[in-house]
């Protein structure tokens, strides 16, 4: 008995060990088939997924870009319609540029969100490998000097330009204040997203009301367009500066149509949008460069515009660094 019992016992240990082993291997089996959740793995994973070898423009990508098959693109994604979130989703102007872009190049153009006067530190720091978000080509950008201070503070960027667009203004509807154009400011209160070419544009025309001995415009700035238009609608302000297509879009859709009305004529300080690819990045530069223009030739740029109503704004030759 005692020793029968020994004997079943060890073969009870052994089956136990076996059914352990067992276990395990089935675990490991299990996790295998889950995926190894490593941000290495993951992005070995979305690179596979991402990544079109046959793409036209796919080898004249850096091959550093080919092997992880994704650009980060920073940009503001309040800025109804050129980039804006719907039902979570990325939408507009540019992620529909990108998608087409994307698409030449056999990789994904990943957007990520931030307030639009961090994207030129985001690009420094390598938050970001592009900046594609309304901004404006600017020789200040180009070359790394702060708008503000007039400091140079980094290597700067080069631009890519893919629309040509101008600053507009609009007040609430039936409520202009006498606003109708910029020499019309003085005294007024206006809103505009900081670090934009409208916030640059209305601190020279302050300075241009104070030399003229009237009053300054006093000016609030934001950090996006949404809470710019907020302002307005609750009669912080008088008026709003913002490019033309977000400020058309603000008049069309904001109460039905109900709420402003865009002032001051013709769009002023018409200038390139341009994607901003940091200094050295020669080769990628050149590649969405191409991308850029093949969307031109085979259409897709045209159907954006349409799709966005913003025909005007079309650029005939993709320049590089053409804002002044």
């Amino acid at each position: 008995m005692t020793a029968s019992t020994t004997r079943r016992s060890a073969v009870g240990r052994s089956r136990t060990a076996v059914a352990a082993a067992a276990a395990v291997a089935a675990s490991l089996l299990l996790l295998s088939a889950c995926g190894d959740q490593t941000d290495a793995a993951i992005a070995k994973r979305e690179a596979e997924q991402n990544r079109n070898v046959n793409a036209p423009l796919f080898k004249k990508l850096p091959k550093d870009v080919q092997e992880k098959a994704m650009l980060q693109v920073g940009s503001d994604i309040t800025y109804k319609p050129v980039e804006f979130r719907s039902n979570g989703a990325v939408e507009g102007i540019d992620p529909d540029l990108a998608a087409a872009m994307s698409k030449a190049l056999g990789i994904k153009l990943n957007f990520n969100n931030a307030t639009f006067d961090t994207l030129m530190g985001g690009l420094k720091s390598k938050r970001y490998d592009i900046a594609m978000s309304a901004m404006t080509d600017t020789k200040e950008r180009q070359e790394g000097i702060d708008s503000n201070t007039g400091k140079k503070i980094g290597q700067g960027v080069d631009f890519i330009d893919y629309l040509n667009v101008g600053v507009s203004l609009y007040t609430q509807k039936g409520k202009t204040k006498g606003i109708d154009g910029w020499e019309t400011l003085c005294g007024k209160k206006l809103a505009v997203q900081r670090g934009t070419v409208s916030h640059d544009l209305a601190k020279d025309k302050s300075k241009a009301c104070e030399k003229n001995g009237e009053q300054p415009i006093s000016i609030e700035a934001f950090d996006n367009d949404s809470e710019a238009q907020t302002r307005l609608r609750t009669a912080g302000v008088d008026a709003v500066s913002s490019d033309y297509p977000v400020a058309a879009y603000a008049v069309k859709v904001s109460g039905h149509g109900k709420d402003f009305q865009m002032v001051g004529g013709a769009p002023l300080k018409a200038a390139p949008y341009g994607i901003a690819v940091p200094k050295g990045k020669e080769q990628l530069r050149d590649a969405l460069k191409a991308a850029v223009e093949l969307a031109i030739k085979n259409g897709s740029y045209a159907k954006v515009l349409d799709k966005w109503d913003v025909k005007d704004a079309a650029v005939k030759k993709v320049e590089l660094n053409g804002g002044s």
